[in-house]
């Protein structure tokens, strides 16, 4: 099939790259044209891993294009994605002007039926707006297309985009056209071969069915968070807790990890999002306040820890800092907790020599002024980032971080202090090579009677 995508983002991107490579001939249309540049010559301006390998196969064969001209775009797809950014406005509410931008190209140069597809995340009703913008430009022109509106949201974990992808959990399909059911399942049918997995429904439901996900994992997040200030409270190991609540497979161990506050592209505007439609129909969102208040309180944990350790004097310390992206396998550093962390120990007159694999250049472009005046200090191993700190802060899991040398932390540090924002250790075991360990509802963070 011939298949357009309005974005080069992490869903758009993936997605090209993934249809194309089960046949497709897949064009993705942004209005970057630097950013359109840098594909064309090869490089990728995410990390993704397995992205690189995919784009780069595709686009030898031919099946992979990418160009800056909307008119293209619309006269080369029978399928059309959008998948541009929805960031969200001052009161948390989605912003749809790039969305709506492209509603509006595509009634421009409309010359036959298409299927117009939102994998952008977007509001209850977004589908109605799209079909209206662009019923709009077709009036405006004096011509009449038959075309479909479909909403087919993504479920792409940042990190594991790629394997999402290829074999999904499910593909849900919203819309009540049977011309554009059949496509949807032909389109899909490649990365769902196993079982069925597209579920089709109205547009409304389908649109609603990605905010309740992420919602809900946000949800486990601060949950798990807020029982691990308890359990530091009460004197229980909220690992123990973890392990005794996860067993029931009524709620099982995914998302239930305690740590310092959930960050990215999703579940933060996500759940600010949902909470305003709710409040825009005048339903109940006071859940989503309270997951979001949550994990607002839980990114300030990292940076209260130490000061308490160091009696509010922080000024002129050295802290050493494992993990800027807000997960694992990315580079993305949006609303991750490493930056209230960092700016926070800033306003105090501290600096941060910081590691992370993949996030230096990131970290870069949205710290330009404290890297170049030292309260900001790349360096380029885990190890450099201990020379001549005065504790070591744990802020994102990567593999490499999990099984250190503990005598070499000791010895590289001026104060033995590891204050662990994902849990990583085994606080016994760290507490044999001499040091202090402060963890989230573990370690010296428990309060024993």
């Amino acid at each position: 099939m011939r298949i357009t995508i309005f974005g080069t983002g992490y869903v758009g991107l993936v997605t090209g790259a993934c249809l194309a490579d089960s046949g497709n001939q897949v064009l993705c249309v942004d209005i970057d044209s630097a950013k359109i540049e840098r594909l064309r010559a090869g490089e990728i301006p995410i990390h993704e891993p397995g992205l690189e390998t995919l784009v780069e196969r595709n686009v030898q064969a031919g099946r992979l294009r990418f160009s800056t001209s909307a008119a293209e775009g619309v006269a080369h797809g029978l399928l059309i994605l959008i998948a541009v950014g929805t960031p969200p406005d001052e009161d948390g509410s989605a912003n749809l002007r790039h969305v709506l931008s492209v509603a509006r190209s595509i009634g421009e140069y409309l010359d036959g039926y298409r299927v117009v597809i939102d994998k952008s995340t977007v509001p209850v009703g977004t589908a109605d707006t799209v079909r209206a913008t662009v019923l709009e430009s077709l009036t405006a022109r004096g011509v009449a297309h038959e075309f479909d509106v479909v909403s087919n949201p993504e479920f792409l974990k940042e990190g594991a985009a790629v394997a999402d992808f290829m074999k999904p959990d499910r593909v849900i399909v919203g819309t009540d056209s049977p011309r554009a059911i059949e496509l949807l399942r032909a389109l899909y049918e490649p990365f769902t071969r196993n079982r069925e997995r597209l579920m089709v429904m109205d547009l409304r439901s389908a649109e609603l069915t990605k905010y309740a996900a992420n919602a809900m994992l946000a949800t486990k997040i601060s949950f798990i968070n807020e029982l691990a200030g308890i359990a530091e409270k009460v004197g229980a190991d909220i690992e123990k807790v973890r392990q005794g609540i996860g067993s029931d497979s009524r709620i099982g161990y995914s998302f239930i990890y305690p740590g310092a506050g959930y960050g990215g592209s999703c579940f933060p505007k996500d759940v600010q999002a949902l909470a305003r439609t709710a409040t825009s129909v005048g339903a109940g969102n006071q859940l989503l306040q309270a997951v979001e208040s949550v994990n607002a309180s839980q990114k300030r944990v990292l940076f209260d820890r130490l000061s308490s350790i160091f009696a509010g004097d922080l000024k002129g310390k050295t802290i050493a800092v494992w993990g800027l992206a807000f997960k694992p396998n990315t580079d993305d550093m949006r609303e991750a907790p490493s930056r209230v962390l960092m700016e926070n120990l800033w306003s105090t007159g501290a600096r941060v020599q910081a590691y992370d694999p993949v996030a230096h250049a990131e970290a870069r472009r949205l710290y330009p002024l404290e890297c170049e005046s030292g309260q900001l200090k790349l360096v380029s191993s885990s190890t450099a980032a201990l020379e001549g700190a005065d504790a070591l802060v744990i802020v994102t899991e990567w593999q490499e971080f999990r099984s250190p040398d503990f005598d070499g932390i000791r010895s590289a540090l001026k104060h033995p202090v590891i204050v662990d924002g994902r849990n990583l250790y085994d606080p016994a075991l760290v507490a044999r090579h001499g040091l202090r360990y402060f963890a989230i509802g573990r370690g010296e963070s428990v309060r024993h009677s």
